[in-house]
């Protein structure tokens, strides 16, 4: 990153550098090392994608301030340009305070932020149904002014939720958690408000009041590497049009950052779509398969192996439902061969679909349960058979389950569910992701279980 900023001729930095290829390349890297402190944790692919999205911004503008500071070290004090080594050597603290000290403390927070905002995203599932308790660790690290706020219970609705949700600063390792309703009394709302004041008042910039989960990002608009104002912008809550005229460097950046990723979104997405187009003609001059379709506009391919089974129970009709939704939703399914035999003429055990490229097994839950172990556990037999096949190359891992009734799903019944499976199995375990695909009110949801 340095030896492009050290091309860079004339007396000011051009915010244009960092649509540079080095300079996204970094952005990219610093976002992914971001990233990878959330990968295990359990959300919808939404809210990920969010999240995912918020670390790429405070990325693209924490290199911008990097870039912005490194800049004057390209001239020595006779105003020539110092040899790179020197150049290079005069920027080492900048590079340990950002990347070493700063990151350290980043990552501990957007960590913490993405565990609390899936944690919100479980509470919303369940409405009113619980009030929500301020917990600390309750150890000699807690910070007094954090323990003040230890066991305040509110209803989930509360303002208070959107200003003092943890975390609620750097290294905070605060929690919420969901309590009965008939167990804690409700804290008084001045009074909780009064000991957030308390319990924030350090933060005498007011960076850290923002609930991650309602906002759906881990760093807050206003944050060390943007300005007070941003926490009203317009363009940091989604409402913006790339444009506008910015009135200062920082406005420029952030304008050019989502700029950027916008424009990185949409060739991934072109990308997708093409490579979708390419496998729609080979599929569909291959005489193996049947109603075969594609949709330009959406990337969406559907496709079925004639020898994939098909009957008129509704398991059957489950599974077309299943497949013509994601279909909609502008997925990939291709629905694979279950008659293929071995040379000594059984059947092999096959799995019924290929989604979005990756193999899996369709599971639709039509009896609503306390939890799907029993399920689960033979799915995870079943991929452990397939694995074994001489003419699989590539382990299968991952699970589809479909609730057409949403009132069946629940996060909890799936992390059990997989738990009481493993209990129950001594080797091989396979199943290490299971994708559940919820037809709710909402539209079509997936929700993303990782085990590892």
């Amino acid at each position: 990153m340095m030896k492009t900023l050290y091309k860079e001729q004339g007396s000011q930095f051009r915010i244009e550098l960092l649509e540079t290829p080095k300079m996204q390349e970094f952005i990219e890297t610093h976002a992914d090392s971001l990233n990878s402190g959330f990968q295990q944790v359990k959300m919808s692919d939404a809210m990920r994608q969010r999240l995912q999205r918020s670390n790429y911004i405070f990325s693209g503008m924490k290199t911008f301030h990097e870039l912005n500071e490194a800049f004057p070290s390209l001239i020595d004090e006779n105003g020539n340009r110092k040899p790179f080594e020197q150049f290079l050597n005069d920027v080492q603290k900048i590079d340990r305070t950002y990347n070493q000290d700063y990151l350290r403390a980043e990552y501990n927070f957007c960590q913490a932020s993405a565990e609390m905002a899936a944690k919100w995203e479980g509470f919303m599932q369940d409405g009113d149904q619980y009030n929500l308790q301020y917990r600390t660790q309750r150890d000699d690290r807690v910070r007094p002014e954090h323990a003040a706020l230890d066991r305040v219970t509110l209803p989930i609705a509360d303002p208070f939720w959107q200003e003092y949700y943890p975390p609620n600063g750097w290294n905070c390792r605060c929690t919420v958690v969901q309590v009965r309703k008939s167990k804690y009394p409700v804290t008084p709302h001045d009074e909780a408000m009064a000991l957030g004041e308390e319990a924030t008042g350090k933060d005498t910039k007011g960076i850290f009041h923002f609930n991650p989960g309602i906002e759906q990002k881990t760093m807050p608009d206003y944050n060390p590497y943007t300005i007070r104002r941003c926490r009203d912008c317009d363009i940091a809550k989604g409402n913006y049009s790339l444009a506008y005229i910015p009135d200062n460097e920082v406005c420029a950046a952030c304008k050019l950052v989502r700029k950027c990723f916008e424009g990185k979104t949409r060739k991934s997405e072109l990308k997708r779509i093409e490579e979708n187009r390419k496998l729609y003609d080979k599929l569909s001059k291959d005489k193996r398969y049947k109603d075969v379709e594609f949709d330009p506009k959406t990337g969406a391919l559907k496709a079925t192996h004639l020898g994939h089974n098909d009957g008129q129970d509704a398991g059957f009709a489950l599974e077309k439902k299943l497949v013509e939704k994601l279909y909609s939703c502008g997925h990939s399914i291709i629905l694979c061969d279950e008659k293929k035999k071995g040379r000594n003429g059984d059947r092999l055990t096959s799995l019924d679909m290929i989604l979005d490229g990756v193999c899996m097994d369709i599971k639709s839950i039509t009896r609503n349960k306390d939890f799907y172990g029993s399920a689960i556990r033979e799915k995870n037999k079943q991929l452990v058979k397939f694995n074994a096949r001489t003419d699989v190359h590539e382990a299968a891992d991952t699970l589809c389950i479909y609730f057409d009734d949403p009132t069946m799903f629940a996060p909890e019944k799936i992390v059990k569910g997989y738990e009481y499976m493993a209990e129950r199995t001594s080797r091989e375990i396979q199943l290490h992701h299971i994708i559940c695909v919820v037809n709710s009110a909402k539209g079509l949801e997936i929700k993303t279980f990782d085990f590892q």
